[in-house]
């Protein structure tokens, strides 16, 4: 979870769902003003991690959308919870 919100093109994401509400794919790229591959990457990320959720669409028009929105989360950021999340990391400190 730590790593997922450690891009700033994630915390933008999650707060752009948090104070737009649900949004699809196209939509959320050109609000945050990135490409909707790297987009749907960190999006990737995020519902990888638990912090959103997607939810495939049909537009009025019969197009498939692909809706996102953030998942209720609280995160409890204390020296054993980032001792424990340092066991995750996968890069060697650098000497």
């Amino acid at each position: 979870m730590l790593a997922a919100l450690a891009s700033p093109h994630r915390l933008r994401i999650i707060a752009a769902l948090t104070t737009g509400g649900r949004n699809y794919v196209s939509a959320l790229a050109r609000e945050i003003g990135i490409s909707r591959p790297l987009l749907h990457l960190h999006l990737q990320k995020l519902q990888e991690a638990g912090l959103v959720a997607s939810r495939l669409e049909l537009s009025h028009d019969g197009k498939a959308l692909n809706y996102f929105e953030v998942v209720s989360f609280a995160l409890d950021l204390t020296p054993p919870a980032i001792a424990e999340a340092v066991k995750s990391l996968t890069t060697k400190p650098e000497t």
